[in-house]
């Protein structure tokens, strides 16, 4: 047995997403051990399906929560205040008209504390100010970094949906699939056409593509008694695309084209093909 051809078929995908028949499955369980890279094949497969899942994924900034604390730290510290035991016994002074010139000392003094203490705490109100400036600042850098993870979760979300919505399709029993290996010198290459028995609709899974230049377009041509005719274009869709209506077909390909597409193929740019099976 060719192994490379085995693995290239699409069969390993089929296993791994469940969508082998029983006889595929069967055969697989018994290659496995046989063939080291097979089994290599199905976990790089697993493996690729798991960074795919993943690739989006977003880790808050560390570094904006740690400067946020460190701001507010020194504004939450309790301040203590000694107090210590006089230990001289305080003197009575007695009351009389002879002490108004100690009283006016005393006023003065009193009227100059409160001047001061008047001073400290308009100083101490605009420097707790700025502290909580700076602090709204950094909450306010939170809450939009918080709605940016909340925005980028919505899209994996829809982006998940999709995913289990294409399972489901893949797994329809009207479903008829159509493996298209790479052809004669372009062998890494598989695309899967999922074509409904019942609708006619066509589905395209490009497995293993190159990325096409800006400049052009992979096209899907369906082999309608011996002449090719257009299928749709292949664009940025996630995981399966869906494509034209094809009443009926004896083979599917894919060549690249000039962006937009063409009304024939371009056999030398001819990538996979694979004929539907009766």
């Amino acid at each position: 047995m060719n192994i490379d051809t085995y693995i290239s078929s699409g069969v390993v995908e089929s296993y791994v997403l469940g969508l082998a028949d029983t006889q595929e499955a069967a055969e697989m369980e018994m290659l496995i051990p046989q063939y080291p890279e097979l089994k290599k094949a199905i976990e790089e497969f697993e493996i690729s399906l798991e960074v795919a899942a993943f690739a989006n994924a977003v880790t808050p900034s560390e570094d904006t929560r740690k400067q946020l604390m460190l701001a507010l730290q020194d504004d939450f510290v309790a301040t203590v205040i000694p107090i210590t035991k006089s230990e001289d016994t305080p003197k009575v002074i007695p009351f009389s008209n002879t002490t108004s010139t100690t009283q006016k000392s005393w006023v003065k003094y009193l009227a100059a504390a409160s001047v001061i203490l008047l001073v400290a705490s308009a100083a101490l109100n605009v420097y707790y100010y700025s502290k909580y400036n700076e602090a709204s600042s950094q909450v306010t850098a939170l809450l939009n970094e918080k709605n940016n993870l909340t925005a980028d979760n919505q899209k994996m979300q829809v982006k998940y949906l999709d995913l289990f919505g294409n399972f489901g399709l893949m797994t329809d029993p009207n479903m008829v699939k159509v493996s298209m290996p790479g052809i004669k010198g372009k062998e890494n290459n598989l695309a899967t056409v999922f074509w409904d028995s019942k609708t006619k609709d066509v589905y395209l899974l490009a497995n293993k593509l190159p990325e096409a230049p800006s400049d052009k377009q992979y096209q899907l041509w369906a082999l309608v008694d011996g002449k090719p005719v257009d299928a749709g274009m292949l664009t940025d869709c996630n995981g399966i695309c869906k494509l034209k209506v094809i009443e009926k077909a004896q083979a599917f390909a894919i060549t690249l084209e000039k962006k937009g597409g063409s009304p024939t193929p371009n056999l030398n740019e001819l990538y996979v093909m694979g004929n539907v099976r009766a």
